[in-house]
């Protein structure tokens, strides 16, 4: 593992619990419009790369009753959570006498092992944070079976013009590159893409220090502030304040969506089944 990846994992494992309680709520619609998205799939596995604590899990596995469903994160803390997520729905009534086949598998979704073989691959905010994000989404399109469907959601380098991202990029210096963006969607040549677009949803705050601190403790900051230790996110955080509106924060930063189909094979074309 190299040291940036390795820097990834612990700042998860250390963000895991945090993240969990804070962001998964917030980031709700989003994980809900990259499932609505996986539609007329064949059958076969779903596979959710960057699962983190797993809140797609709950959408999937009604969804997609007597399928097996895995989730791949680097960290262990957070497959340590989604397993207990797992567990937790491993006791619930799907309908229909539908059961969950559910399996946690800590390990690089950055580049997925050639023996993957999935029906449809479902990832939210978890391709920005990989080191080359347009190989990441091109190995989870091959990993997809002919008539498969893939559907990323990703925070783009702008998600904002005004907000507490907009204002986090700004007090770090907001130079941003978005080549890397550019290069996802000729990543996935031959694929049919169905929809690239912005999609955006409110976030509420306590307060502009929940947010920092929330990002800080359990989330991206995390990384930075093991790479650049606590003197630099405390001054950080004073700009943050100082340059912040108080009280609540409401804002509505806009995820890229990026949904795409592989086209079945002239062999054979089966119908596929939702």
């Amino acid at each position: 593992m190299t040291d940036r990846l390795s820097r990834l994992a612990r700042s998860w494992d250390e963000a895991a619990e945090g993240y969990d309680e804070y962001f998964v709520p917030r980031f709700a619609p989003w994980v809900q419009a990259a499932v609505d998205a996986l539609h007329t799939i064949p059958f076969g596995m779903v596979l959710v790369p960057c699962c983190g604590t797993f809140p797609e899990l709950e959408l999937l596995a009604p969804r997609f009753p007597d399928r097996r469903i895995v989730g791949l994160d680097l960290s262990a803390e957070m497959v340590r959570l989604a397993t207990r997520r797992a567990a937790d729905l491993a006791g619930a009534d799907l309908g229909a006498g539908g059961r969950s086949l559910v399996e946690v598998v800590q390990g690089d979704a950055a580049t997925l092992d050639p023996g993957w073989s999935a029906a449809a691959v479902v990832s939210v905010f978890g391709l920005q944070q990989l080191p080359d994000p347009a190989a990441a989404i091109r190995s989870w399109y091959d990993a997809l079976l002919p008539g498969g469907r893939l559907c990323v959601v990703y925070w783009p380098e702008f998600a904002e013009e005004a907000g507490p991202f907009a204002l986090l990029d700004e007090v770090m210096d907001g130079r941003r590159d978005r080549s890397w963006e550019d290069a996802l969607v000729p990543a996935l040549d031959g694929a049919v893409i169905e929809r690239d677009e912005l999609v955006s949803f409110q976030m509420v705050h306590p307060s502009a220090a929940a947010y920092f601190d929330a990002a800080n403790h359990a989330g991206p900051l995390r990384a930075t502030a093991l790479a650049r230790g606590d003197d630099y996110i405390a001054e950080l955080r004073a700009r943050y304040l100082a340059a912040a509106p108080a009280g609540e924060w409401r804002h509505e930063p806009w995820a890229r969506l990026i949904s795409a189909t592989k086209p079945l094979s002239r062999a054979g074309e089966a119908p596929p089944t939702s």
